[in-house]
């Protein structure tokens, strides 16, 4: 049975599992090998059975353990050109790396059928993903954004869960002790989804047809699990939905929080 493992989320790093007991993908490797391996151990998987790597863009916290990972375990990656390129810049791909694009056009693996769409961050080709397993169930990956799209809001509709992005809460980080340039970085188009942009979108895809979300890429600094949480119960609860009845909301903490989404 797929299942969805969130293994890290936020700021420090950010890493997701999907797929069965015996093979699946990782999204992102933003913490060290070690600290993933020791994640996938701790809920019963194994880094062997990943059959690649998926990177939505080059920032660190999206790629720490990818240089370790994809040499030691001979685990193919894949990412736009542009984030390879800037990967090559950054010395996160060496000769022991198997490193291939993707294009809009998606690929199959492992019974999985991926497709990326971009995102709108201050990166050089930012991806997002859906998966689609075998069984028909579709997953977005949608974190790391400044604005839905409407390239993003067609890639994800109707899709059966979606890890998205609830990076801060818009008071707490225009009075927080961020400077100027940066707080203008995370709130402009290029930036990071806030908790009302975040919640007002998974309305419209309970709408769609989503039953699950996971808010994902919560501030440390910005943000609380609870407001991200009760800002989009808010939203789905003003529209008459119930919880564990027309949807399942989840948050993924910043690690080890032992999360697994079943399909």
């Amino acid at each position: 049975m797929p299942r969805l493992c969130p293994l890290f989320s936020g700021s420090e790093g950010n890493c997701y599992y999907i797929g069965s007991g015996t093979n699946g993908i990782l999204m992102d490797v933003g913490r060290s090998a070690k600290q993933i391996t020791a994640a996938l151990t701790d809920l019963s998987l194994d880094i062997g059975n990943v059959k690649a790597i998926f990177v939505t863009h080059e920032h660190t916290d999206h790629i720490r353990g990818l240089k370790v990972l994809a040499a030691k375990y001979h685990i193919p990656v894949y990412a736009s050109a542009g984030t390879i390129e800037a990967l090559t810049e950054k010395e996160y791909i060496t000769e022991k790396t198997d490193i291939r694009a993707i294009t809009l056009d998606g690929m199959e693996t492992e019974e999985m059928r991926i497709k990326p769409f971009p995102l709108s961050h201050d990166c050089r080709e930012g991806f997002g993903y859906t998966v689609e397993t075998a069984d028909g169930r579709k997953t977005a990956f949608v974190t790391d954004t400044g604005i839905i799209t409407e390239e993003i809001w067609n890639a994800v509709r109707g899709c059966d869960t979606v890890v998205m992005e609830s990076n801060h809460d818009e008071g707490m980080l225009r009075c927080g002790p961020y400077p100027y340039l940066l707080k203008r970085r995370i709130l402009s188009e290029k930036g990071h989804l806030s908790n009302e942009v975040c919640a007002e979108t998974v309305g419209k895809l309970v709408h769609s047809g989503t039953t699950r979300i996971v808010l994902a890429h919560i501030s440390k600094q910005n943000n609380i699990p609870y407001l991200a949480q009760a800002a989009t119960l808010s939203v789905l609860e003003m529209d008459g939905m119930k919880q564990n009845v027309d949807f399942k909301l989840a948050v993924a903490k910043a690690q080890d929080n032992g999360l697994t989404i079943l399909y």
